[in-house]
């Protein structure tokens, strides 16, 4: 297949370029290096320097190429900036990809696979989460994919667009090669931070909150390896169909504490790495793990690898063999 893969040079985007190109497609990437790396995008794919929104460069790569699908990876998901910046959030993640919705109505044969996240679920007390669990989410990040979805949804139903919407929790790890991995400045996600403190000897890593009615008292979320998450999302290649939209959680439906993403680091770097506990976060659910029983029935989803020690591992080898990431190369 023709792919388009947008967001290409970030941390997911630049996985799936691989995988894909691994698997015999031929893949257009775009990415406009706001965040992304360059030196993370595979050499065998033909890249795009560009906005996701900007028409122009969409029309010329549609009308160029007989493009089958495309694989959308282009957000900001922080967070914290999304409340403080919700502008920049709403502009991006909303207007992008209506722009790129614009591009796809008068295309119905092009797939689309949407990369979501539980952000949109907000605080559900259900565990796991199944796909059927009302949206509500808590912040603006959250809202800006909710309102994506509901536009790819709405296209869908009136053009003939035919989705998938892949909602995943926590994604971590790196190819198992080494070669490309996670590079965010600055860095939010817990597994790098933890890494990224044993190698460079910085201060204690902070956890949020340990009273939490957890078994350890600190929260619990759901981890899947990257490897295994790009594999779902060319796996919803296969069950697109016009005019559907489906949605699929992906995840491990076992979560794990902060304190025992703690140990796991350590295990795999053989040395302790200090932390130290400060107050919760406002907004920070006790436990967010996703039911993936649905991709697993209709796709045959399974995960290469399961155990977080070993998504421990390969983060560990990326981070221990690029102290400065993408810099340089």
């Amino acid at each position: 297949m023709n792919l388009l893969i947008n967001g290409a040079a970030g941390y997911i985007g630049s996985h799936c370029v691989r995988q894909a190109l691994d698997a015999g497609h031929r893949v257009f990437a775009l990415d406009n290096l706001s965040h992304g790396h360059r030196a993370a995008v595979d050499g065998r794919a033909e890249f795009v320097q560009a906005d996701v929104g900007d028409r122009a460069v969409l029309e010329g790569i549609f009308s160029s190429h007989r493009i089958d699908a495309c694989l959308h990876f282009a957000a900001f998901i922080e967070v914290g900036e999304s409340v403080v910046d919700p502008d920049k959030y709403y502009s991006n993640n909303v207007a992008q990809t209506l722009a790129l919705l614009g591009a796809l109505k008068g295309r119905p044969s092009v797939k689309l696979v949407f990369s979501s996240t539980a952000a949109v679920y907000g605080m559900s007390t259900l565990t796991p989460i199944v796909e059927e669990t009302p949206r509500a989410p808590i912040n603006p990040y959250g809202r800006t994919k909710m309102v994506a979805e509901l536009a790819i949804e709405d296209f869908a139903a009136a053009y003939g667009i035919g989705a998938c919407l892949m909602r995943y929790f926590n994604v971590a790890g790196a190819s198992p090669s080494g070669e490309i991995g996670e590079a965010h400045e600055p860095e939010s996600h817990l597994i790098p931070r933890v890494l990224q403190a044993a190698r460079d000897g910085r201060g204690p890593v902070t956890i949020y909150g340990s009273d939490y009615p957890t078994p350890d008292g600190t929260c619990v979320r759901d981890y899947v390896h990257v490897v295994d998450l790009v594999a779902a999302h060319l796996l919803a290649l296969e069950r697109i169909q016009p005019g559907r939209v489906d949605v699929y959680n992906l995840g491990s439906e076992k979560g794990f504490s902060v304190r025992e993403v703690i140990a796991a680091c350590e295990a795999v770097v053989g040395r302790p790495i200090p932390s130290e506990v400060r107050a919760r976060r406002p907004g920070d659910p006790a436990r967010l793990v996703a039911s993936s029983r649905k991709i697993e029935r209709e796709l045959g989803w399974t995960r290469r690898y399961p155990e977080l020690e070993t998504i421990v591992g390969h983060a560990w080898n990326w981070h221990r063999g690029h102290p400065d990431g993408y810099a340089g190369r």
